[in-house]
This record gives C-alpha cells, sequence and structure tokens, in this order.
C-alpha cells in the first residue's frame, strides 16, 4: 500500500552477513564447507541449520530496516554471489534481484528457490516462510542440493535435515494446537504477510476484499475499503487482528487502534526476521503463541 513503509528504526546492513547454526550439530564436517548465498534472512537461518558445519552460509539482507521488494544490490552482493556454489532465493518477485544476480555473476551455482519447489507463481503472495509446507520443502531441496554438490558430506547433511525437523518440532505443535482449538474462528490483516499461515492454522479471513486487493496491489486503500474494515471490527466480526508491526502508516494504525478500542486482540507480526531473535523457529513460536493466547488456546 503507498501509505505502508517498511520501518527504518535501526540501521540499514547491506553488508552480507555469516550466521552460524544454532542447533547441536550431529558430527564434524568431513570436507571442506560449501558455499551458500541465500537472499533473505528468513531463508538464510534454515539454510545455516540445515549445512551445519558442512556449509558457509552468506545472507545478503540481514536486516529488517531494509524492503526486499525494492533492494538495489551493491558489488559487494555480486561478489558474493560470484563465489557461491548454491544459491537459496525466494522467488514469486520477492527477491528479483537476486534471481537476476544469479544468472549474471555465478550462472553455473544451482539455485534453489522456494516459489520453484512450491509451485508459487509469480504475482501470488510472496512471503512462503510463513507458509509451514514450504518450510519442509525447502528444507528437503537444500538438503538434496548439498548432498548433490558434496556427495562426501550427504549423511552429514541427512542427519542436519532430521536434526532440523526434531528443531521445528515446537512449532508443528503449536500450529497443531491452534489448529484444534480455533480453527473456523476469523481473522483480519492489515497485510498479506501472514496469510499463508492463518490459512494452515484453519483460520477464515474477514480482511474487507477491496482493502485485501488494494494490499496486494501496493495501492492506496479507498475510503471505503477503510470503512468497511472499521465497521467490521467495530461490529465484533473478527477475532483477532494480525498487525504488521514493520510497516508504517496512519490507515494500518488507524485499524490498530480501532481494533483495540472494539476490544479485538491485536497479535503484532514481522515480515522480516526481527533484531535480537535468536532463530527462524524461536521468531515463529513466538508469534504462533502470542496468537494462541488471543484466541483463548492458550493461556
Amino acid at each position: 500500500m503507498a501509505t505502508a513503509v517498511l520501518a527504518t528504526g535501526c540501521a540499514a546492513e547491506r553488508a552480507p552477513v555469516s550466521r552460524p547454526a544454532s542447533s547441536p550439530s550431529p558430527g564434524a564436517c568431513p570436507t571442506a564447507p560449501v558455499d551458500v548465498v541465500v537472499s533473505v534472512d528468513q531463508w538464510g537461518d534454515i539454510v545455516s541449520e540445515l549445512g551445519g558445519a558442512c556449509a558457509a552460509v552468506t545472507t545478503v539482507l540481514a536486516s529488517s530496516s531494509i524492503d526486499p521488494h525494492d533492494y538495489e544490490p551493491a558489488p559487494a552482493d555480486a561478489a558474493s554471489f560470484s563465489g557461491a556454489q548454491l544459491i537459496v532465493v525466494n522467488g514469486a518477485d520477492y527477491d528479483h534481484w537476486a534471481t537476476d544476480l544469479a544468472a549474471t555473476a555465478a550462472p553455473a551455482a544451482p539455485v534453489v528457490s522456494a516459489a520453484a519447489v512450491t509451485g508459487t507463481a509469480a504475482g501470488a503472495n510472496p512471503h512462503l516462510w510463513y507458509r509451514p509446507a514450504a518450510i519442509s520443502a525447502v528444507a528437503d531441496a537444500v538438503t538434496a542440493e548439498l548432498s548433490r554438490i558434496d556427495p562426501a558430506a550427504a549423511e552429514y547433511f541427512a542427519e542436519r535435515r532430521t536434526a532440523f525437523t526434531t528443531a521445528i518440532q515446537p512449532y508443528s505443535n503449536l500450529i497443531a494446537d491452534i489448529k484444534a482449538g480455533a480453527a473456523g474462528k476469523s481473522y483480519a490483516a492489515t497485510e498479506s504477510i501472514f496469510d499463508y499461515l492463518a490459512q494452515a492454522l484453519g483460520l477464515v479471513n474477514k480482511t474487507p476484499a477491496g482493502y485485501q486487493r488494494a494490499a496486494a496491489a501496493e495501492a492506496e486503500p479507498s475510503p471505503g475499503d477503510v470503512a468497511a474494515f472499521h465497521n467490521a471490527l467495530a461490529a465484533n466480526q473478527i477475532d483477532v487482528l494480525i498487525y504488521n508491526t514493520q510497516t508504517e502508516g496512519s490507515i494500518p494504525e488507524q485499524i490498530r487502534a480501532v481494533a483495540e478500542q472494539s476490544g479485538v486482540p491485536v497479535v503484532e507480526v514481522t515480515e522480516t526476521v526481527p533484531p535480537g531473535e535468536q532463530s527462524f523457529v524461536a521468531w515463529q513460536d513466538g508469534q504462533l503463541t502470542a496468537l494462541a493466547e488471543a484466541l483463548g488456546v492458550r493461556s
């Protein structure tokens, strides 16, 4: 939407960063690590968990203050891509700059695209890290490529994949608990980032259709669309409001204010991994726990 821009509360971190894996290693890496470049931090932590000591993972965008949609790569980014043995991108036009860099700077390197492995077309909702099935699909694809690139470490990568399944079990359990206790309840959202996960939870999207179309087109919602949103909240037709804290703008803020005045719980979510979060799983668990409490599934 024209009124919502990515917040810039912290300084932009344009330099690629490497993040070590946080889960216990199944063992020492038997070979030299595979050089992996990941476009955005939402996938960077996952790839680090899967690669462990056998992957040197560089994440290009590791700051919540940079909008991946509009990012302009720096020369250092091209240099990072040129040395990559594996590239992981989101796809679906979310990080088109990374797809372009992969083609020009590292044409021989295989690319794992979350959109490609999930069959998500360009123009569809690109926030695939909020889709539980996409997490597993990308994990499988990354593990397969790492094992193909370095067959001597295939057993190690298989062990890492198993360890990752164990690490995300609390996340999977939360999804199952919320779905069992709250399926059929309604939500509305100031943006579509959480929609995939809401669908997996069995929640019903009651965001006014006109507002949804405007948000998807990054356009200004009409006064009628905003009024419809306010009225639905005021009439308690919505069980919970999903609010992206990484956006600024008077319209989302007004919607939140109406929800709070109407007694509708507000659950804060973010598009990118917030500063200070230890891992992708910790980030997602925190948001899901807040949602479970708002819906009365957990106290």
